[in-house]
């Protein structure tokens, strides 16, 4: 295909999208299949699942029944969209009345649409729930989302050959969560500091306890004397938390200390690492710019131009 420029385009259009994001596609004058209440954004009056569904014979599917019925063999596209803004985060995804696919499901049936083309694709999967814990100083949801990414990643390495599939696992950024404190060996990574050799929590200088996980900023930082309550605008005083030896740090809804009081957590400068597999993938060493990954990509599926 030649674009009017004269370029050369790939592909013919999009094969499968999955993930939340309903609103955004949808008229302001419909109403979200799953929440009555809410409306679509969208100004323009258009319907893009129904264009979406017309336009390449598509299917469109929005809860985890439609999901699952889904049959790849089909030789349909499809778009399935199962939350009005982001899906549920992994711990609170089998609460979700109309229920949601896990992100190692998604990408079983997005690789199940995909290898229909004989050419070849691309798939991008995002574990993008993972940032949104962390901003929130929620280190139980961050590392349930990062093993959930870890699932699919694992799930899509079962199902493809990696003679001939470049797998890439990389971050965009890091964040401010930070691991220390000397704890023995098995103790929980959510709990408290307990030195090698002992039974009850290491008391920091102000004779409290600590946890292993802490925040460099955010929501964390002095908030009314109880760390598993998020709401900034009650942080008036400075310093830590009161004494957390009877709280439940490992509670799914704590939120970890931070150092400096902010609305939300914010994104930290060190360099992120990226992993790799398949063709191409011993071009992944040391330090490199973001912008490499493609070019390393565009060479290993036969892309790359002469320059």
């Amino acid at each position: 295909m030649i674009d009017r420029f004269g370029e050369r385009q790939i592909g013919d259009g999009i094969e499968v999208v999955l993930g939340g994001g309903r609103v955004y596609l949808l008229p302001k004058t419909q109403a979200d299949p799953e929440y009555a209440s809410i409306k679509g954004k969208r100004s323009d009056g258009r319907d893009l699942t129904q264009e979406f569904q017309t336009k390449f014979n598509a299917h469109y599917v929005w809860n985890k029944t439609q999901f699952d019925a889904f049959n790849p063999a089909s030789g349909q596209r499809l778009l399935g969209l199962f939350e009005p803004s982001h899906m549920q985060y992994e711990h609170d995804r089998p609460s979700d009345g109309a229920g949601e696919p896990s992100l190692a499901e998604m990408t079983d049936k997005a690789i199940e649409v995909l290898k229909r083309n004989k050419k070849g694709y691309f798939l991008m999967v995002e574990a993008g729930r993972i940032d949104h814990a962390s901003h929130a100083n929620n280190a139980y949801r961050t590392l349930s989302e990062t093993v959930a990414l870890s699932d699919a990643v694992k799930l899509a390495m079962s199902k493809v050959d990696m003679r001939d599939t470049l797998i890439i696992v990389t971050a965009d950024h890091s964040h401010t969560l930070t691991i220390a404190g000397y704890a023995k060996r098995g103790n929980p990574i959510l709990g408290k500091v307990v030195f090698p050799g002992a039974t009850a929590p290491e008391k920091a200088l102000d004779g409290n306890p600590y946890t292993t996980i802490s925040f460099a900023n955010g929501t964390g930082y002095a908030i009314g004397g109880d760390a598993h309550v998020s709401n900034s605008a009650s942080a008036a005083r400075a310093g830590r938390v009161e004494d957390m030896s009877e709280v439940n740090t490992e509670d799914p809804d704590f939120h970890q200390e931070a150092l400096v009081p902010l609305s939300a957590e914010t994104h930290a400068g060190e360099d992120v690492a990226i992993f790799a597999g398949g063709p191409n993938a011993h071009l992944f060493h040391g330090i490199q710019e973001q912008s490499y990954i493609y070019y390393v990509m565009e060479d290993a599926m036969g892309l790359a131009t002469k320059r």
